[in-house]
Formats: C-alpha cells, sequence, structure tokens
C-alpha cells in the first residue's frame, strides 16, 4: 500500500459528530432502491433546494452497547430502500456494538443497522428498515471553485439546519484522525458554508441539489480546543464520487477497496515531494507490488503525480486514494538526482 507512519496535517483540525471523537432537482425515489445520480439539472434557489433535500438528511443518533456514550451527526439518504450514508466517525462513536437511531425531517425515528463502515475515506453506510425514501441525488463530474453550495445536517444537534457558501478550493489534502488506525486520507472540498460539529455524515449540495460533498471536518486555530471548535470558514467534505462509489461498495460487500502503489512513505522527510521509506520492518516497497513492478525502490522520492507537484507524504497518499483500482497514474520520480517518469497501474486493498 501507500501508506504513512505519524502523519503531518497543514491544519488542525476536528470531526464533525458532537460527542465523537475529533477529528436540485432532486430525483424520484426509484423503485428498484439504486442510488439517484443527476448529471444535469437546473438551477434552483436556496430556498427550493431545501424543500426538495431535507426529506432525505437525516439524523444519527449513536450509542454505545451500554448506553453510557455516543454521538450525533448527520447523514443522508441514498436509496429508496433505506440505505443512508454517513461519516464513519459519526458511527464509531457508539463502538462496534453501538446503537444508531435516525431522525427523519418529519421527526420520524427508526432504528438502523450498520451495513459497513471504512475509516480511511471515513464514511459509513447504515440501512433502516423502510422503504420509498427519498434519495438525494449525486452529482456527477467535477465540482468548480466559486460554485454556490448549501450545506445540510444537524450541527449542535440542531436538526434541519440549511447553511450556504461556495467552493472555496478543491483537493485539500485532509487527513483528520486521532491513530493511524483511524485516519482518514481525503482528496478535500473546502467549503466556507457553515459546518459546525453535528455536520458530519450530512450533504454539501450544489445550486441543483446534488451531493457534491459529505461533510466531514472543520479546520480549528493551532493551539485551540477541540471542545469549543466550530465553524471558522473552512470546512471540508469527502468528494461525492468518492463518496458514492465508496457506499456503493460498502453495500455491495461490506467493506471498501482503497487503490494503492504498493509503497510506504517516509514521514520524517522534508524536502520536496514524498520519499518511499519503510520502517517497523516494514519495507519501503512491497515485493510484486505496483510500485515495485515499476521499478521503485527506497530512497526515490515522488515530485510529481500526473504532471500535479507533490508537497508533502500525505498530499500524495489522498491523490492516490481519490483514483480508482485499475487506474494508471504516471509518477515523476528523482533517484541519485536523476529524474525519470514512471507509469503505475494502482492495485486494491482492504481495510
Amino acid at each position: 500500500m501507500l501508506a504513512a507512519g505519524a502523519a503531518v496535517t497543514a491544519l488542525a483540525l476536528v470531526a464533525g459528530a458532537t460527542g465523537g471523537t475529533v477529528g436540485f432537482l432532486i430525483g424520484a425515489a426509484q423503485d428498484d432502491g439504486s442510488a439517484a445520480t443527476v448529471a444535469d439539472a437546473r438551477p434552483m434557489g436556496v430556498a427550493e433546494v431545501a424543500r426538495s433535500a431535507l426529506p432525505g438528511v437525516v439524523t444519527l443518533e449513536v450509542a454505545d452497547a451500554g448506553e453510557e456514550s455516543g454521538g450525533t451527526g448527520s447523514g443522508f439518504v441514498m436509496r429508496a430502500d433505506g440505505y443512508i450514508v454517513t461519516n464513519n466517525h459519526v458511527v464509531a462513536a457508539g463502538g462496534d456494538q453501538g446503537k444508531i437511531a435516525v431522525t427523519f425531517s418529519d421527526g420520524t425515528q427508526v432504528p438502523a443497522r450498520l451495513v459497513g463502515k471504512d475509516a480511511s475515506y471515513d464514511l459509513a453506510v447504515v440501512k433502516v428498515d423502510r422503504t420509498g425514501l427519498s434519495p438525494v441525488p449525486f452529482r456527477t463530474g467535477a465540482t468548480t471553485v466559486g460554485d454556490p453550495v448549501i450545506a445540510v445536517g444537524s450541527p449542535l444537534g440542531l436538526d434541519n439546519t440549511v447553511t450556504t457558501g461556495i467552493v472555496s478550493a478543491l483537493d485539500r489534502p485532509v487527513s483528520p484522525g486521532g491513530t493511524q488506525d483511524q485516519r482518514s486520507y481525503i482528496n478535500a472540498i473546502q467549503t466556507d458554508a457553515a459546518i459546525n460539529p453535528g455536520n458530519s455524515g450530512g450533504p454539501l449540495l450544489d445550486s441543483a441539489g446534488r451531493v457534491v460533498g459529505v461533510n466531514t471536518a472543520i479546520a480549528r486555530v493551532p493551539g485551540s480546543s477541540s471542545r469549543g471548535s466550530g465553524n471558522i470558514g473552512v470546512g471540508f467534505a469527502i468528494p461525492g464520487d468518492q463518496a458514492r462509489r465508496t457506499a456503493e461498495q460498502l453495500i455491495s460487500k461490506g467493506k471498501a477497496e482503497h487503490p494503492i502503489i504498493g509503497a510506504y512513505v517516509d514521514q520524517s522527510y522534508t524536502g520536496e515531494g514524498a520519499r518511499l521509506g519503510g520502517g517497523d520492518g516494514q519495507p519501503a516497497v512491497s515485493a510484486g507490488g505496483p510500485a515495485a513492478k515499476a521499478g521503485l525502490k527506497e530512497g526515490d522520492i515522488i515530485v510529481q503525480i500526473d504532471g500535479r507537484r507533490v508537497t508533502s507524504p500525505d498530499q500524495l497518499i489522498v491523490t492516490i486514494r481519490a483514483r480508482q483500482v485499475g487506474e494508471t497514474v504516471r509518477l515523476l520520480v528523482r533517484s541519485g538526482g536523476q529524474e525519470r517518469t514512471v507509469a503505475v497501474t494502482l492495485a486494491g486493498a482492504t481495510g
């Protein structure tokens, strides 16, 4: 895999579930339960987007098996037959045997079961025993910096909350999480729409009411306590295409597949690019993996991926994680003062 040791993050982040760990032209409900996806739709006003989306946006209350701790987050209906997308860190607040309750915008509350979760992408899918729900459709294709967006969710437990803003930036390498096992690697959408603890797992919508991202984290001022963190105009969302692919895998297999090159990066390296290096007994390059087949070795420095400059180990990781298994990427590699371009076909790994 392409993995990191103790990941270094440029921004201090907190995940957005209260009580949890740190960290449109709506398509009609489809009879076959498949996810609603809309490529082209007319722009609408904020009020119309809210009216259309709110029936498909939910609040999740999560408690551990002893109902002594847990948290609150948001989510949205992906399929009419009861599948709901949220963040991993929302459901993780209850542990593996936690109890999950889903509340719809009309106040109806029903129990839910966990279908699958993936810490690396910070995504999870839960299911309720209901049909005929109102899916919130995913947008297909890229979004653009400056596009208007609308966040819907339950910040601080205040359900049916709608905030607006724009896409402030794209391809932000964001790695929230407390430990390596629970760390997420997200090639995130940055937005100035107000996102607060509890918004986690809720949709970030475009002006046609389509999901362009799943709200997952907010920035906090370095040195400030995560306990009192709130919106400072810098929030992050998992891109919608990534969320859709991962959710579909969780539904069909119970786990998600991550694209990898079969190498580790050296987190102690502070120069240009990302240097390959193992640790704790791990080789820098896995035998027989894509990186090895491309001739990469320990000490090689990856300075570009598909023409995009590599600025840090985390940035390289999230860029690869945003691709698809089987896709080929071109790496500009520096070794011994010489540079070469190699093509690497991404393999897949779970866990």
